[in-house]
């Protein structure tokens, strides 16, 4: 496909998301009824579309209209690209300009405009992220890094780097976590590599990694992972010894923790009714997704005040179902990817306040300005 093809893809891929179909299927509904694109030309598609979302509200802007054309325009004005040799009409290329296209929109933006940042939240967000808002913000409209877990119950993080570049994957180690890789060439190669199939590192961003890793653990602890979905963290606390039971309210969710368990090497034991008390349980809760909006845009404009405050009655409700399964003398760690005070400190403040048998030990936040995504971790202490 031509650069111009692929642009018109882009847009057609945007006009469907705008619609309401979520991104992915909106991606994977194109490549089946494009079975001419080849990896590269589904690649450079993927990267338009995500880029587009991450920075819609300032791409809508430069480009004139809040559609997938005018996000496509925007997003070449924003990397000073003319449009015009490219909408020519001419084979799968976009349509020509128009005359409203080649209108060009007032120079300022408002700063929430500017910063791909909902109205909605601006404030929640200013007064949870204080003097790193506007920085904060800013790397959420750029791609995520690539991040891998080392498998360390397997191998070291320098043997699964030599591995890696043998598959010529590049990689180098992060600080926040002494498992995490970062990929800084080939990313894309990493699912067929041989230290991916073999269980030697999994895709896990490098906060995630960190918060897993700051939860005090010892050899054979009984860990509850409450809220387990795609079993990223039971897998990593598997490698740490941990014997790891598997619990979500959604089963389907856990679809995948077999096939990679076995991968690792790691026994998970998955469950719908979790039976016995626990020595650490763990909850990734349901959030805003604020900390991770550069790895899935679309969340940024789906959410709303309403969503919001349900999704803090949900946490809520977790954190108190998920402390009923504890060991007295146990650890109950609460975690969320959101940036938002009133997903993190202000719910274990309320929690605190209820359960006076409950006692912080930690609490740290990360920002994507650390490196990896949002993330936060709250571990709390059980009277024994």
């Amino acid at each position: 496909m031509t650069p111009a093809a692929r642009l018109q893809a882009a847009t057609d891929i945007l006009d469907r998301i705008l619609s309401g179909t979520p991104a992915e299927q909106a991606l994977t509904g194109w490549a089946r009824s494009s079975r001419f694109a080849g990896a590269k030309d589904r690649a450079a598609i993927r990267d338009h579309v995500f880029d587009c979302l991450r920075c819609r509200r300032s791409f809508a802007h430069l480009g004139g209209s809040e559609s997938g054309r005018g996000l496509v325009l925007g997003l070449l004005r924003a990397q000073g690209i003319d449009p015009e040799p490219l909408f020519t009409g001419q084979g799968y290329a976009p349509p020509p300009l128009t005359a409203k296209d080649m209108h060009q929109p007032a120079n300022t933006m408002s700063d929430t405009t500017a910063l791909d940042c909902p109205d909605w939240i601006a404030d929640d967000l200013r007064a949870s992220l204080g003097a790193n808002f506007r920085a904060v913000l800013q790397a959420l409209q750029k791609r995520a890094p690539v991040y891998l877990r080392v498998n360390l119950a397997r191998t070291t993080r320098a043997q699964a780097a030599r591995l890696l570049e043998h598959d010529a994957i590049l990689t180098k180690p992060h600080a926040l976590a002494d498992t995490a890789l970062e990929v800084v060439e080939n990313a894309r190669r990493v699912r067929q590599s041989d230290a991916y199939i073999n269980g030697l590192v999994e895709l896990q961003d490098a906060a995630s990694q960190a918060v897993v890793n700051a939860v005090p653990l010892t050899a054979g602890a009984r860990v509850l992972d409450y809220c387990a979905g795609g079993g990223g963290k039971s897998l990593a606390f598997a490698a740490r010894g941990a014997r790891v039971t598997a619990h979500d309210a959604n089963p389907a969710r856990m679809k995948d923790i077999p096939e990679r368990a076995q991968r690792a090497g790691a026994r998970i034991d998955m469950t719908q009714t979790p039976e016995g008390l626990f020595d650490i349980v763990v909850t990734d809760v349901p959030c805003s997704g604020s900390g991770s909006w550069r790895r899935a845009p679309a969340g940024k404009w789906s959410l709303d005040r309403t969503a919001l405050e349900s999704l803090l009655q949900v946490q809520a409700k977790i954190l108190k179902q998920a402390a009923g399964h504890l060991k007295p003398g146990g650890v109950l760690c609460y975690m969320t990817c959101s940036l938002l005070d009133a997903e993190n400190a202000d719910q274990v403040t309320r929690f605190l306040t209820h359960a006076p048998q409950f006692s912080l030990l930690a609490q740290k936040q990360f920002t994507p300005l650390d490196g990896g995504d949002g993330f936060f971790l709250a571990v709390l202490q059980h009277s024994s």
